[in-house]
């Protein structure tokens, strides 16, 4: 399916750009999420007409982002869990938690941002992670779990 996008999009391109994507892809989530449109001629020049707009939006956004993650970059995030002696953890903590967490601090980040390449977590220690503000804008961020051994009753 040919799209316009309406912002900058991860390995797919940048706003403006005519690109063709999946079907289900662009039904399923770029379009309802607002990030492109299909490209019919209509929509190419409304597209046109709207460039600079779009294009001063996408820039605050950006610059929104940028201060974001000043404030996240190099913050330690603590989550207590249930774990056993050895420092597994019963269950494990995820992309939500991390979130949960940060919202906790006053910050508010999306879990879909907060990148886990290795997956949840599972043992007690500190991991660097990164969370991701914008297409172009990341900020690193250090969870350290604890583990929690006290028996619940």
């Amino acid at each position: 399916m040919q799209i316009i996008l309406l912002e900058k999009i991860a390995n797919v391109g940048n706003l403006g750009d005519v690109v063709k994507v999946k079907d289900g892809y662009a039904r399923n989530f770029l379009i309802p999420h607002g990030k492109a449109k299909r490209a019919t001629p209509d929509n190419i020049k409304m597209l046109e007409a709207k460039r600079a707009e779009l294009e001063a939006a996408a820039n605050a956004k950006l610059v929104e982002a940028q201060a974001h993650a000043a404030k996240l970059e190099g913050l330690m995030v603590q989550i207590t869990q249930k774990a056993g002696v050895d420092g597994r953890l019963f269950g494990s903590v995820t992309n939500a938690d991390i979130a949960e967490a940060l919202k906790g601090q006053g910050f508010v980040v999306e879990k879909a941002s907060v990148r886990m390449p290795a997956g949840p977590l599972k043992q007690v220690g500190d991991y660097p992670l990164v969370v991701a503000l914008h297409t172009d804008v990341t900020a690193g961020i250090t969870v350290s779990v604890l583990g929690d051994t006290s028996s619940g009753g």
